[in-house]
């Protein structure tokens, strides 16, 4: 028996949201990546770790508040708490392997290839192991040509929204960058939901695990106050605060100059 599956039970209300969520955790993640592109390989690497585990936080958050909105009709959904929470420890591992690539080799067209690649491939990996994660009386069936799609169009548009990212022309390629990374993830989100259909299995029985709402709390609480410590962190930033004159004065009062990855291009 098949199961009469609903992704938008609350409407727009959760797709919108989840949109927003996923770009938010880009917009931090890509601007956190911008700044390790321009300073010394000793504070390099904990802006890209930062960035990393924003855009894994926005990636799983977008994910389990569109999974708010999943209904299936006839049976209650569940969720298995170590793999829903080892799905954001995906996200961040695979996200932050794409992201060092492009902090390191910068924007030369084989990282910028294999930094997305690896990204999108992370979105890809925190979705459908977080739906491994999910509980219910059947079994979940999908069609293979629409989850190849979904992870083509992960691995396109978060190349492009690294490529943006590197550009760094002001706010509006950052903005246009978090917004494609926003994308990104909806994208292959609904894309990936698209191709799934739900097989009833005829036996009674309460599936184990917490249901949704009682994941919503420290969903929201967790990956929420960190990106919310992460905007911080973003937005007392000296060069956020100081401006691009009086931050260049400043590096030549120390006789240093910013030590640009391979391939950057600057233009403020």
């Amino acid at each position: 028996m098949q199961g009469t599956v609903d992704g938008f039970s609350y409407g727009l209300v959760t797709p919108v949201v989840a949109y927003l969520m996923a770009c938010l955790g880009g917009a931090l993640g890509l601007r956190c990546t911008a700044r390790a592109l321009i300073l010394s390989n000793s504070w390099r690497a904990g802006w890209l770790a930062l960035g990393s585990a924003a855009i894994g936080s926005g990636i799983w958050t977008m994910h389990f508040v569109a999974m708010m909105g999943f209904t299936v009709e006839e049976v209650p959904i569940h969720y298995d708490v170590p793999i829903t929470f080892a799905s954001l420890g995906v996200a961040i591992v695979m996200v932050g392997i794409g992201i060092f690539i492009v902090g390191y080799r910068g924007a030369t067209v084989m990282a910028l290839f294999t930094g997305g690649t690896i990204t999108g491939l992370g979105v890809a990996s925190m979705h459908y192991l977080g739906m491994a994660g999910m509980r219910l009386r059947g079994s979940l069936q999908y069609d293979t040509l629409t989850v190849a799609a979904s992870v083509v169009i992960a691995m396109v548009a978060a190349t492009a929204a690294l490529w943006a990212t590197v550009q760094v022309r002001g706010f509006v390629w950052s903005l246009g960058a978090s917004l494609v990374m926003g994308l990104a993830v909806s994208g292959m989100h609904y894309t990936g939901m698209a191709a799934l259909s739900v097989h009833l299995h005829g036996t009674a029985g309460s599936p184990v695990g917490r249901s949704p709402a009682e994941l919503l709390a420290p969903m929201m609480i967790g990956p929420l106050g960190f990106l919310l410590l992460a905007g911080v962190i973003v937005m007392f930033d000296p060069m956020m605060v100081m401006g691009r004159p009086d931050w260049e004065r400043a590096v030549g009062a120390t006789g240093r100059g910013p030590q640009r990855a391979p391939g950057w291009r600057q233009d403020w």
